[in-house]
């Protein structure tokens, strides 16, 4: 399709929404995911993804054209699991996709103290949304947009109630989506809040030679093999093959401290110069004021992660320690955004890279 083609009116040539794009809502009927909500969303641009309204609307699968953006993990998607907060369980029912929320009360290793007990970034992922509106674009008005609007609440009884509201929207002919996330204390309490967007992007976007790109100082999460991955003496900000050391457990983090643009924002993401394919994330530094790059390499489990939040995956206990856990008063909120833009042009491709430096 040429770009005129591409960016034509549509009026009188298209009676239905459908044969343009727009978002489809199913069940699904069969393996380890059977009965999850899903919604897919089709922006007409070429980038196309699956939300799983039944874990956090998060998102999963995610294509554009005939490439695969997001790593799945061999479990794939699975049913949720409300038990999956006591140690590493949460591994057990960890879809990889394109986005998975890690929250709201901790993010980072499973760990217990005077204050509870915490399971590997926490439970929010395993929580069903309550779908409150589904937006579809309009061909007869012309609107473009449309819109997947959601809550879902973590709250145990004498303990905290946080409720995140969340919109994925898009319009048609843009390969772009965009995540705003409100995240309320509902409860009567002050409430440790710790969140991260867990976003994994797998072959062939990922292949030996991809680089990736950020603004900013990066250090080792501090582990053994993090100090042999993220050290001035290594790569580290160009992907790999599949690596035998990284079979089975084998990983490594780096920590950043991404530097925001003139307008506030930061942007990451993963360039592969061959396939002419990028994908940049932009998250305002206010907000998200941390940058997590997971490289986990081992064959046939092969990601890259990039990974903003509101502070690194270290736990609750250890950001408690250090003075930096923060809180939300009861009926207050904190408020998130991210855009997640595929990029293909390769005027847009290098405007990028070198607005990274």
């Amino acid at each position: 399709m040429t770009d005129k083609q591409d960016t034509q009116d549509w009026t009188g040539r298209v009676g239905n929404r459908a044969q343009l794009g727009g978002i489809e809502t199913s069940v699904i009927d069969n393996g380890p995911g059977r009965g999850c909500r899903i919604a897919w969303v089709d922006t007409g641009s070429g980038l196309r993804y699956k939300v799983v309204l039944d874990r956090a609307a998060d998102i999963a699968d995610a294509f554009y054209n005939a490439h695969s953006l997001a790593w799945m993990s061999s479990a794939g998607i699975t049913a949720p699991q409300a038990a999956a907060n006591i140690g590493s369980e949460w591994l057990y029912t960890f879809a990889g996709g394109l986005m998975t929320t890690c929250g709201l009360s901790h993010i980072g290793p499973p760990e217990q103290d005077e204050h509870g007990t915490r399971g590997l970034h926490g439970r929010i992922s395993n929580i069903p949304a309550e779908v409150e509106s589904i937006v579809q674009p309009d061909i007869r008005t012309g609107d473009p947009d449309m819109h997947i609007t959601a809550r879902v609440r973590e709250s145990t009884v004498f303990g905290p109630c946080l409720e995140l509201k969340r919109t994925i929207s898009g319009r048609l002919k843009e390969p772009v989506i965009r995540i705003e996330d409100t995240v309320t204390n509902c409860g009567n309490t002050p409430a440790a809040h710790m969140f991260l967007y867990h976003c994994n992007f797998g072959w062939p976007l990922v292949d030996e030679g991809t680089q990736i790109i950020y603004r900013g100082a990066c250090r080792s999460r501090g582990l053994e093999m993090d100090d042999a991955v993220f050290s001035s003496d290594h790569d580290y900000r160009t992907c790999t093959g599949p690596l035998s050391s990284h079979r089975g457990g084998g990983e490594a983090a780096g920590f950043i401290q991404p530097e925001p643009e003139k307008d506030g924002l930061c942007r990451a993401g993963l360039i592969h110069a061959e396939l002419g394919l990028a994908v940049r994330m932009t998250f305002p530094a206010e907000q998200l004021p941390c940058l997590t790059n997971w490289q986990h390499f081992g064959p046939g489990e092969y990601v890259c992660a990039l990974e903003p939040g509101n502070a690194y995956p270290v736990g609750q206990g250890r950001q408690r320690e250090q003075g930096e856990l923060e809180f939300i008063e009861p009926e207050q909120s904190r408020h998130y955004s991210l855009d997640i833009e595929v990029l293909t042009g390769h005027d847009d491709i290098e405007t990028f890279r070198q607005s990274m430096g």
